[in-house]
């Protein structure tokens, strides 16, 4: 695992080139640095600019959907060019190849999305133009202002921001999460995570490594947050039992409950939100067979025009 040229580099992580992509690279590095001792130099941080970043005048969907996120990280793993890859467990294909392991799951930030462009949806002015390229985005807004316009709008946090200060758009979305990691908390309004439900694992960052690589797995083990990575299991199970592409508007989130388990909320829309199918499960973090449940109930109770977009395919995606 040592680097040749440094034998003082215990661990390779790999990252997206993006601004948060790092932010959340560093905090990957500080936290496994603190637990095990570490100088920062111990842990080299490996940029790579991944299809998604590079490719960034179309919609995500029509582009080859969350492996445009993943693919050159997993090359490197696969080529032993880094021992580890931090992602943002929202832009992890559900089906992972056998040969890698999420091995750690960091204490999750807020779930939340925050609209950006107006004080609240109500207040978002008919026939508005709203930026975003997430099916899920676009068409829970739809459901809630069924008058305004919707147009592709794609980049990182900064360069939408500014597509919204040029008046490119009237209003965007961004998740509070990547917001905050940015040092851009008061940016926005928050949306009530109940009533505008996020995507499924926003706000987590997940460090995978090679399944077979056990040292790697151990160092990783030692920042791995129980309560995060059960969350995280659970919604990726959803997913996947869902069947969803990147093509497909779903919304859901965990819901820390009293007793220690969680409550999950989920929401499938039509991609002109006209349409709308919820449902909700407990779970515990040794019993996710709810999750299974919910997700066949989901798609069982959804009408043609929603269905259509779910139980074919095994990859969801929504920046």
């Amino acid at each position: 695992m040592t680097a040749d040229n440094s034998p003082d580099i215990r661990l390779r992580l790999g990252t997206r080139r993006s601004p948060l992509a790092m932010v959340q690279a560093e905090e990957a590095r500080s936290r496994l640095c603190a637990a095990h001792g570490l100088s920062e130099e111990a842990v080299e941080l490996v940029p790579v600019i991944a299809s998604g970043d590079r490719i960034q005048d179309r919609p995500l969907a029509e582009i080859g959907g969350k492996a445009l996120w993943t693919r050159e990280l997993d090359i490197w793993l696969a080529e032993g060019k880094i021992d580890a890859a931090v992602h943002s467990m929202k832009d992890v294909e559900t089906i992972r190849p056998a040969s890698l392991a999420i091995a750690a799951i960091l204490p999750r930030a807020d779930k939340a999305d925050r609209l950006l462009g107006a004080a609240s949806l109500a207040e978002i002015p008919p026939g508005a133009t709203i930026g975003t390229s997430a099916p899920r985005r676009a068409a829970q807004l739809l459901h809630h202002r069924p008058g305004c316009k919707v147009v592709s709008l794609r980049g990182n946090v900064a360069t939408r921001m500014a597509k919204l200060a040029s008046g490119e758009v009237d209003a965007t979305f961004l998740a509070a999460a990547g917001l905050s990691r940015l040092g851009e908390e008061g940016v926005g309004t928050a949306l009530d995570i109940e009533e505008w439900l996020p995507a499924p694992a926003q706000g987590a960052i997940g460090l995978e490594c090679r399944a077979d690589d056990r040292e790697t797995r151990a160092l990783l083990a030692a920042i791995d947050h129980a309560p995060s990575h059960a969350e995280l299991t659970a919604e990726r199970a959803l997913l996947r039992g869902l069947g969803g592409t990147c093509h497909s508007p779903i919304a859901a989130v965990s819901l820390p409950q009293a007793d220690g388990g969680w409550l999950m909320k989920a929401s499938l829309f039509s991609p002109d939100g006209s349409l709308r199918v919820d449902g909700e499960c407990l779970y515990g973090v040794d019993e996710m067979t709810a999750v299974d449940t919910l997700a066949a109930d989901l798609l069982e109770r959804a009408p043609a025009t929603i269905a259509v977009h779910f139980g074919h395919h095994h990859d969801s995606a929504d920046e």
